[in-house]
């Protein structure tokens, strides 16, 4: 869908830009010809895109992040249009440190829905994916299965300590009433979306609601 005459996908990409290049990205999508349009768009842009399973989405992940050939794979959803590009650089530096083989900073919900950042080692994710394809619930959702392995020490999970009140508030674009509210948002900006973070994005959410 369009907003301010670019897809949601292009502001995902363009925030990911501010962070690494975009020859490190691959959009992993299905192999339905209902996703084509997402092929041609991710050719124009030059960025690499994998199709496979529609319902076995782990699958799909792991077979997208081995095409990169990257230790560790970091997921953006697609419905993420506010991703926190701060967020993303702490946790990237974190996994950096190689002390980690998942990172998260949606356990607990201490963010807004909406900037979920995960990343796992590809080697840990290889040994955990013959157990995540036995649950059709855990191959649907990708990563919920890690959450679920109690390996502490080796799990980084984020929290929001900084703006508490931001937990759970919905940011995701899932439905018409999170397109309206995106276009809204967007239309309010002063200056290039890459440019806003999390504190102003929901300043400009609770101006939203009051307007209800």
């Amino acid at each position: 869908m369009p907003i301010a005459g670019k897809p949601v996908l292009q502001y995902i990409l363009e925030r990911l830009n501010t962070v690494i290049a975009l020859d490190q990205v691959i959009i992993a999508t299905s192999d339905e010809r209902s996703d084509d349009p997402i092929t041609l768009f991710a050719k124009k842009q030059g960025v690499k895109v994998y199709r496979g399973s529609l319902e076995k989405v782990a699958l799909r992940f792991y077979e997208a992040a081995q095409e990169l050939n990257c230790r560790y794979a970091c997921r953006i959803n697609g419905d993420n249009i506010f991703l926190d590009t701060e967020v993303l650089q702490h946790m990237l530096k974190a996994a950096f440190s190689r002390k980690y083989v998942f990172l998260s900073n949606v356990k607990g919900r201490t963010f807004p829905k909406g900037m979920s950042v995960e990343i796992v080692d590809m080697t840990y994710y290889a040994a955990q994916l013959p157990f995540i394809l036995q649950n059709p619930y855990f191959t649907e959702h990708v990563m919920v299965y890690l959450y679920e392995q109690a390996e502490e020490e080796a799990h980084y999970y984020l929290k929001n300590t900084d703006l508490p009140e931001a937990a759970a508030v919905q940011m995701a674009l899932d439905t018409k009433e999170d397109l309206h509210r995106s276009k809204w948002v967007i239309r309010q900006l002063d200056r290039p979306h890459t440019q806003v973070g999390m504190k102003e994005f929901l300043e400009l959410l609770k101006s939203y609601e009051q307007r209800l």
